[in-house]
């Protein structure tokens, strides 16, 4: 028997209330019914003749008979049968006297005698882990986000400064004196909306929250495809999270996973006694690396159960954003697969034909319905059009993660400064693609574990140097185009690598290197918001000008951020070597002071204070082909942003003294 509530007083299953009319079965038969969540799994509801109870329904076309099963009914298999609806495969039932909180699930009997207890596919709320069953529950909550979703086209819009902060929910901050519990949803709402909003990220993205059975997945494997984790509270519980950080002026980002899952028997693996959501062929239906099955993004039906999922939090949880993990594992038939493991497509091809159909679909639906969210990929090839409309050819998000500029930018880092110079493609290549798509640039969970190291250990040197570094990926991330992601643990310097078990190490701020770090961090974000030519062209090249590009023997780059005018212009210049270059000549096309707004290297921040004394004016003589020539001290593994201050410009024929 499993785990449950005591018996309650519920009547036996009745065949004349439904939810679902001719309609709704058509549309799924289809594949075009994108709010199944409204119709099925189980609602309260309310019989003609003013009974009160709960409907429950399933799909199971192959099944011979199913049953519910639960708390209600001492987990008996038999007692109350659900009833198959026209030729939809849907089963369907209502149960009088079932109320919030009942433990449930569908007893399947499969067409060869196959039965097994499976949750709902489409449950609101499922038991805490290792405990498997659905729990019927609402979806009320009252939403005080107003402000915020009336501004959030202007918030999300690609000229916006987004700038995210990635959330691994269960880790990120941990009560000790209570046996090391994590935080629930309602004590992380003020806790992460205070740090959030002081450290001035704008969106909040948060490794899937979505039910999953195995922690240690981070949520990439889920069975609830509709059901929030329960470890952290109730559906209302993460609506009253989402709707804090909105109330103070932060978005939320949620994963989603809809690439794979994992092949827990009270899941959707071989749900009716078939393979029914997965493909029957492992060489389409199963993931070698990840040991999980694959979607058939062929039927009908289980586009209709996705396309519902993705519009789910959309509509119900206001979502901000959904970013789509491990795209290219859908778009590729061969992906991580020898040349005999996969099937090629009806054209001889490896391209999955009907993920590309549904990955259009969805965002097409996704927009249409919602136009001023984001649907963000994982995506780590080179297809082309990711984030550009379906009506041009374009898989239709609205950005893609650049995982080449990651890759590039941390192979570089991690290289001693004394061979950089051998390197400097690394840092310049991003220039050839860099508005090809609409990126994301990410510093994401996935390059500070299984021995890769935190982010602070891949920089080379000593403790100083590693610090200094790590302000320069920073600034050298934020300079270029393109949206900013900042794995939890990053903008502080977590020393050890991360550990989903425990949370992250807070107490590294009682130290001045990691305190200034963090402070180096929430000065980004504030001139990344502030400054429109470092935010407003982020994906068009209008946005972009090298002004040195090619100083691979010192290993320097300057380069130009600009906005819709020449007064938001940003100069900024890296010293990607421990040497501090003094009298630096840069040519640029304007007169004028440019005042130092920001640099890594400030007492402040750790640094060693080597600087221009708050800026510096143009002399009047060429340099690199341009008339005029800043004469700068660039500080050792650091990085300077100017911005010109035209109207008080007085041009100098020397260079200022330091």
């Amino acid at each position: 028997m499993e785990s449950g509530m005591e018996l309650q007083a519920v009547g036996p299953a009745r065949h004349d209330v439904t939810l679902l009319a001719d309609q709704d079965f058509f549309l799924f038969n289809e594949g075009t019914h994108y709010r199944m969540y409204n119709k099925m799994g189980a609602h309260l509801s309310t019989a003609p003749d003013g009974t009160p109870g709960a409907c429950f329904s399933v799909w199971a076309p192959n099944a011979r008979e199913v049953y519910l099963t639960g708390s209600f009914n001492g987990w008996d298999n038999r007692s109350h049968p659900l009833h198959q609806r026209s030729f939809s495969g849907i089963w369907e039932c209502f149960v009088p006297g079932i109320g919030v909180g009942t433990l449930y699930k569908f007893h399947i009997v499969s067409s060869t005698g196959y039965s097994v207890n499976k949750a709902d596919p489409i449950g609101f709320l499922a038991e805490t882990p290792p405990r498997t069953a659905s729990v019927v529950w609402d979806l009320d909550y009252t939403w005080n986000d107003s402000e915020w979703m009336t501004k959030r086209a202007a918030r999300n819009s690609l000229h916006a400064p987004m700038s995210i902060y990635e959330v691994h929910f269960g880790s990120w901050m941990r009560v000790p004196e209570e046996g090391n519990r994590s935080l629930s949803y309602r004590e992380m709402a003020s806790r992460l909306a205070e740090y959030a909003k002081r450290m001035h990220f704008t969106h909040v993205e948060f490794l899937p929250i979505m039910e999953h059975p195995y922690y240690a997945s981070w949520g990439y494997q889920s069975t609830g495809y509709f059901a929030p984790t329960s470890r952290y509270g109730t559906p209302q519980d993460l609506m009253f999270l989402i709707d804090y950080l909105h109330q103070n002026g932060i978005g939320v980002i949620l994963d989603w996973v809809p690439s794979h899952f994992p092949t827990d028997e009270h899941s959707l693996a071989f749900f009716d006694g078939t393979h029914l959501y997965e493909h029957s062929d492992t060489r389409q239906g199963f993931h070698p690396d990840w040991k999980t099955y694959i979607f058939n993004y062929g039927r009908n039906e289980i586009r209709s159960f996705l396309m519902s999922s993705g519009m789910f939090w959309v509509d119900r949880y206001h979502a901000d954003g959904l970013r789509l993990d491990a795209v290219a594992s859908m778009l590729y038939l061969d992906y991580s697969r020898k040349h005999d493991e996969w099937i090629p497509n009806k054209y001889g091809g490896r391209e999955n034909i009907e993920a590309v159909d549904f990955l259009r679909r969805f965002n097409q639906e996704a927009y249409e319905e919602h136009p001023d969210i984001q649907t963000i990929a994982e995506e780590s090839t080179a297809w082309p059009q990711v984030s550009r409309p379906t009506t041009s050819g374009g898989l239709g998000f609205g950005m893609k993660w650049d995982m080449g500029w990651m890759h590039d930018t941390l192979k570089y880092f991690a290289r001693d400064p004394i061979y950089r110079k051998f390197h400097h493609n690394l840092l310049t290549f991003r220039g050839l693609y860099s508005f090809t798509e609409n990126f994301v640039l990410p510093l994401s969970h996935d390059e500070v574990v299984h021995g890769k190291g935190s982010l602070l250990n891949k920089m080379p040197g000593d403790q100083w140097q590693q610090f200094a570094n790590l302000r320069l990926l920073f600034a050298y991330m934020y300079a270029q185009p393109g949206k900013k992601m900042i794995f939890m643990g990053g903008e502080f310097g977590q020393r050890r690598e991360w550990n989903h078990d425990s949370s992250l190490d807070w107490n590294l701020l009682e130290h001045p290197l990691h305190r200034g770090l963090q402070n180096f961090v929430e000065q980004l974000n504030r001139v990344y918001a502030r400054e429109p030519g470092m935010h407003w062209f982020d994906n068009e090249p209008a946005g972009f000008e090298w002004l040195d590009c090619e100083n691979a023997s010192e290993s320097i780059i300057a380069l130009l951020r600009h906005g819709q005018s020449p007064a938001d212009d940003i100069l900024i210049v890296c010293n990607f070597t421990p040497v501090p270059r003094l009298g630096y000549r840069l040519g640029v096309n304007d007169a004028g002071f440019w005042e130092e707004i920001l640099n890594s290297d400030a007492k402040e921040y750790g640094g060693g204070n080597v600087g221009n004394m708050g800026g510096c004016a143009a002399m009047a003589e060429s340099s690199q082909g341009r008339p005029f020539t800043l004469r700068l001290s660039v500080p050792p593994l650091g990085a300077l942003f100017f911005k010109r201050k035209a109207a008080e410009s007085v041009i100098i024929d020397a260079p200022r003294a330091e």
